[in-house]
């Protein structure tokens, strides 16, 4: 009699859960409910005939062989996830799934401008959106549930290739009356003593932003934390602080109207660098080279002190369309 054999869909719930150290974490990142992911991982450790998570509580954790048996499953999933990736890399560029993660600080000003490029040029492709925060999306670049991450550069992720895209120079929001209100070349010792309004743990831009706050002197307001840029810009707007933004977020999050003023630093301005990210196995390099070429070219203008990066792209082998 055979040995039964692990399936695809056990070693992706194993992965995921390993990656999560959570069942509905992983769940959600799989797109799939909780019970389904709960039943393909005993369903594993049935078939393996040893236990491969210890339930917790509050915790999920491996055991010694799960762990062993989660770095043999990752190469296992990225070799199919591979297999699949040339057929389609054969058929044309850019077609079929793009599965994208993007980090919040950055899909709600890029992308507007990126889609429509995207669907006029490439219909063929077909792009399934995931916005989270990077350590989520580097987990699920890693464990094959995403192709690419759009994200703060750089990473130093093991197996992860990087694209830089480009330079995005911070801004100083402030309430209209504030003395550094519509300043240019502040000095980031300008915002000695000040209170700064930050996002919550767990965004990469609050861990930039804080640099420039320590280097500079300012209070973090640690109490009224946000999940997002659009919570901080209102309280800023409240008069409880000031803010930092990427420059691309000023068009969307600062309006007239609302009592808010944009001041620039001096040069070197704090700034950072967004790109791709994508399995270094990946076998379609060349499509994340030409999606690449594609993000550059949805850019905005100077009018967000945004600087391209030049980079070597792989030329693509035609356009479709």
């Amino acid at each position: 009699m055979a040995t039964p054999q692990p399936t695809l869909t056990q070693l992706r719930a194993l992965v995921g859960v390993a990656d999560h150290r959570h069942f509905g974490r992983a769940a959600a990142a799989l797109h799939v409910s909780q019970p389904t992911l709960s039943s393909a991982v005993a369903a594993l450790e049935r078939t393996l005939g040893v236990q491969l998570v210890e339930r917790t509580t509050r915790s999920v954790l491996l055991t010694a062989v799960g762990e062993q048996i989660v770095a043999r499953a990752r190469g296992v999933l990225g070799a199919v996830d591979d297999i699949a990736e040339v057929a389609v890399r054969a058929r044309a560029p850019l077609t079929g799934d793009i599965r994208l993660g993007v980090i919040p600080t950055v899909a709600p000003y890029l992308l507007p401008r990126l889609l429509p490029t995207l669907r006029a040029r490439w219909p063929q492709a077909r792009l399934r959106l995931r916005e989270a925060q990077t350590a989520a999306l580097l987990a699920e670049l890693r464990g094959g549930a995403l192709d690419l991450a759009l994200l703060a550069l750089p990473n130093d992720e093991p197996g992860i290739a990087e694209i830089p895209l480009y330079d995005e120079d911070f801004v100083l929001v402030t309430p209209a009356e504030h003395p550094l209100a519509g300043g240019s070349a502040v000095p980031v010792a300008g915002l000695a003593g000040q209170d700064v309004l930050l996002l919550e743990d767990g965004h990469c831009f609050r861990a930039q932003a804080l640099d420039v706050c320590r280097e500079a002197g300012a209070r973090e307001r640690a109490t009224l934390r946000a999940a997002s840029l659009s919570t901080i810009v209102q309280m800023v707007a409240g008069g409880l602080g000031l803010t930092l933004l990427p420059a691309a977020a000023v068009a969307v999050e600062v309006g007239e109207g609302r009592g808010l003023a944009v001041a620039t630093f001096r040069r070197p301005a704090p700034h950072r660098r967004i790109g791709l990210a994508h399995r270094s196995t990946s076998a379609r390099v060349t499509d994340w080279g030409l999606l690449a070429t594609e993000v550059r070219a949805a850019l905005p203008g100077t009018d967000l002190d945004l600087s391209p990066v030049t980079v070597s792209v792989p030329a693509p082998a035609g356009n479709p369309g």
